[in-house]
Parts: C-alpha cells; structure tokens; sequence
C-alpha cells in the first residue's frame, strides 16, 4: 500500500494505493498527472525534470512537503507500547475488526501497514480496548477473537 500526499499552499491531495497501483517507476507519471490537474486548478508549480530515480533528485524533492509512504517497499518500524492505541484505532477505521480478528492476525495486518509490534503488547491493548467497549472481545476454543459490533438500525 503506497500513500502519496501533495500539499500545495493550502490545497492538499491524497492518493491511496487501495485506489489503483503505484510503484517505484509509476509514482513519477502520477505526481505529473496531479501536477498538471493543478495547474489547470491556477496552482502555481514550478518544473521539474521527467527523469524519475529512486534515492536521488526526482520529482518528489521538487515539490514542498510531499510525501511518500510505501510499506512493501521499505524496512517496517517498531511501534512503541504508547503508540500502539493509535494504530489499532487505524485498523478499526479502516474495518479491520469488522470480522472476529485475533491477536496473530492483528499483529499481521499492522505488519502490513509497515509497523512491527510486540504480540504481547498488541493482546494487552486489544484487552483493554474491549474492556472500554472500543472493541467487543469474543472466545472460542481457547482463542480471544475482537471485533466491532454493528449497531442494529430498528425501523
């Protein structure tokens, strides 16, 4: 999953890779595509080269504050204990916890995102997320399962 943002005086642009894919020799047509919208929008860009490279002067070190977030292509970081709250909240908004998850594959789908976290430290948030009702915990053979309830609309 890969998330460029462009931000430009006061107008910012998000893309997700959810939305269609972006890789290392396609990033650079994109960020030229968006660039050309914006200038029909009357955004003021300034030009850069159409030679793109990875880990050198390319497109994105022309335009201020860009960003590039690609976890499949980067070594993933560790999320610290007071931090990880937060990224579980991510997963829940994102409809992680939609379906019954336990803790492996919680710990797996962070991994996805780019984040290494402590199994450990990842049952002991889960735990008490459901304990604040954040999320609903479930048991079966043995195995704690979370999830979030889908409130029922009565007509």
């Amino acid at each position: 999953m890969a998330k460029i943002k462009l931000r430009i005086g006061d107008n910012e642009i998000e893309i997700d890779s959810r939305d269609f894919y972006v890789d290392n020799h396609t990033i650079g047509k994109v960020i030229e595509n968006i660039t050309m919208l914006l200038q029909e929008s009357s955004a003021r860009i300034m030009p850069y080269s159409t030679e793109y490279g990875v880990g050198e002067s390319n497109a994105l070190s022309s335009l201020e504050n860009a960003e590039v977030y690609e976890p499949e292509f980067g070594e993933p970081v560790f999320v610290p204990l007071n931090e990880l709250h937060g990224k579980l909240l991510i997963l829940s908004k994102n409809s992680f916890f939609d379906k019954p998850r336990t803790v492996s594959e919680t710990v797996n789908e962070l991994r996805e995102h780019g984040w290494i976290v402590n199994p450990l430290d990842a049952s002991k948030i889960l735990a008490k997320m459901a304990f604040s009702k954040e999320l609903r915990k479930g048991k079966q053979d043995d195995r704690s399962f979370y999830f979030v309830q889908k409130e029922l609309l009565a007509n």
